[in-house]
């Protein structure tokens, strides 16, 4: 969910869907416990995960910069949540965390750019948080998340979806640069990311992990800047992405993906040249 000049579009959001009858397809049974929710009392149906199919789209309409708009990562589910017993309150949505990222725009011989979450390159951390940088752990507060304060005398049925995608700029020019001339030759990214089904109760604290599911997006576009603005990049390697995986076992989320900082926030763009030391071109916030 990267912001800005380097960073993902905005999600797009969908609403809930209340049902008075059992959903169908459950992918687990419901076994109400009024005294106290656990896992086996949660039931997740209709759950899917999906990327787009279709093409990363390339727009070349500044003379400026080169934007590229993925296809969205996509998940939702239909959740029976038992009913919440008087002075708790449960909160069921996705987290999600970036677990790996490399983004590399090249500038012929001259050098390349990278956008890096350093702690993440030098292996401190195995993941950092994808939240919007407001609700953590959640990936978002509206169409992400649904909250369900005791006591509820019934069973609660809801939706909660998200989706995810990367709409970046890159700069023809080397961004270290007073010169305007083009010199971007490539842009290389590849970027994996643990998204998680989760229920939590806002007292306690305690989780209850529902789904875990990875995907990851890969771009890979070659630039011949020589050539007149419109004409000059094109997609290379694959044009369809890797569906993502629900995983058959749970995988827990690690403490550092569930508050700050955020990638958005952690990351850093560095310049890279040839020859010579790399260049903080813009610090992590």
């Amino acid at each position: 969910m990267f912001t800005g000049i380097h960073s993902f579009l905005p999600k797009a959001r969908s609403g809930n869907l209340s049902s008075p009858h059992r959903p169908m397809g459950c992918i687990q049974s419901i076994a109400c416990n009024k005294s106290r929710i656990k896992r086996e009392s949660i039931v997740v149906c209709d759950l899917s995960a999906t990327i787009d199919h279709c093409p990363t789209v390339i727009e070349e309409s500044s003379p400026i910069v080169l934007r590229y708009k993925t296809p969205y990562f996509k998940a939702s589910a239909r959740i029976v949540m038992p009913p919440v017993p008087r002075n708790e309150t449960w909160v069921v949505g996705w987290i999600q965390a970036c677990t790996h990222m490399e983004f590399y725009n090249t500038y012929g011989d001259v050098g390349m750019s990278s956008w890096e979450l350093p702690q993440l390159r030098e292996g401190l951390v195995r993941a950092i948080s994808d939240s919007d940088g407001v609700s953590y752990p959640w990936y978002g507060n509206t169409t992400e998340t649904v909250t369900i304060v005791g006591p509820t005398s019934k069973p609660s049925r809801f939706i909660v979806s998200m989706n995810d995608n990367f709409y970046p700029s890159v700069t023809w020019a080397v961004p270290v640069s007073e010169s305007n001339s083009p010199l971007l030759t490539n842009i290389k990214r590849d970027q994996s990311f643990t998204t998680w089904l989760v229920a939590l109760n806002t007292t306690s604290r305690e989780k209850i992990l529902l789904h875990t599911i990875k995907w990851r997006m890969r771009v890979d576009i070659a630039v011949d800047p020589s050539l007149p603005l419109g004409s000059r990049a094109r997609l290379v390697g694959r044009v369809h992405q890797d569906q993502p995986r629900v995983l058959t076992r749970m995988e827990p989320i690690p403490l550092n993906a569930m508050g700050r900082p955020n990638a958005n926030d952690a990351q850093v763009l560095m310049w890279r040249p040839r020859r010579g030391p790399p260049v903080v071109v813009i610090p992590p916030k």
